[in-house]
């Protein structure tokens, strides 16, 4: 497999979903149903392993899920996965055949959720060094700059990540508005750095995740894109 193809960003293009996604949540289990512009279920490729990249962030953006749904039937896939009463808006990372996709966020209410999605007071971090779990890591950049390349290289500390989805991490960048949403692929096999471009200024959280010892850890970060 070649994994360089995979190193592609999903910058926002607003055009034509010719794929729609129905995201539903029923004690314990996440259900995603896909229709291509047909009413059939779409063929998807594999991107970094999987079929489908499910992302779930709450709507204070506190709680973040990077899951894999499994297919059950054509078109229909599920993860089981435990959601507190809260909204959540979901993100279905797919890369459909032969259809135009564009990532976009569906929000999904479980239980009396009353939080609705606005502005989050995101304090942007003046530390970049997070630790969880004993394993440090810090993020290191040179600009913030809109419209210019954004050079995230991450410094694990003498750890040693372990090839995770066909990469050594992976990135998911999401506005304060949970909007915009980017999801960013190393540069390289053998490298933590990973590179995009964020066109609008303003706050952003990104969650980096990184396999260390065969179990995922994930460092959120708050920057501000000026």
């Amino acid at each position: 497999m070649n994994h360089h193809a995979g190193y592609h960003h999903h910058h926002i293009v607003q055009g034509e979903n010719e794929v729609t996604t129905k995201v539903t949540y029923k004690e314990g289990v996440i259900t995603i149903e896909l229709k291509d512009k047909h009413g059939n279920a779409p063929e998807l490729g594999v991107s970094h392993e999987k079929e489908m990249h499910l992302i779930v962030v709450s709507a204070d953006l506190k709680e973040y899920i990077h899951g894999h749904p499994e297919k059950q039937t054509d078109g229909v896939y599920k993860l089981q996965r435990d959601l507190a009463d809260n909204e959540y808006k979901t993100f279905v990372d797919i890369a459909p055949k032969n259809s135009t996709y564009t990532v976009t966020p569906i929000t999904l209410n479980v239980g009396q959720a009353q939080h609705k999605h606005h502005a989050n007071d995101l304090e942007v971090d003046k530390d970049y060094v997070k630790t969880v779990d004993g394993y440090t890591v810090e993020l290191k950049t040179d600009t913030f700059e809109a419209g210019q390349e954004l050079l995230l290289s991450f410094d694990l500390k003498g750890a040693t990540p372990e090839p995770y989805l066909g990469a050594l991490g992976h990135v998911v960048i999401l506005d304060e508005n949970a909007n915009r949403f980017i999801h960013v692929h190393p540069v390289s096999n053998d490298k933590t750095q990973f590179d995009t471009v964020l066109t609008e200024t303003g706050k952003y959280k990104l969650w980096a995740e990184f396999q260390f010892n065969g179990k995922v850890y994930v460092y959120a970060y708050v920057i501000e894109i000026k």
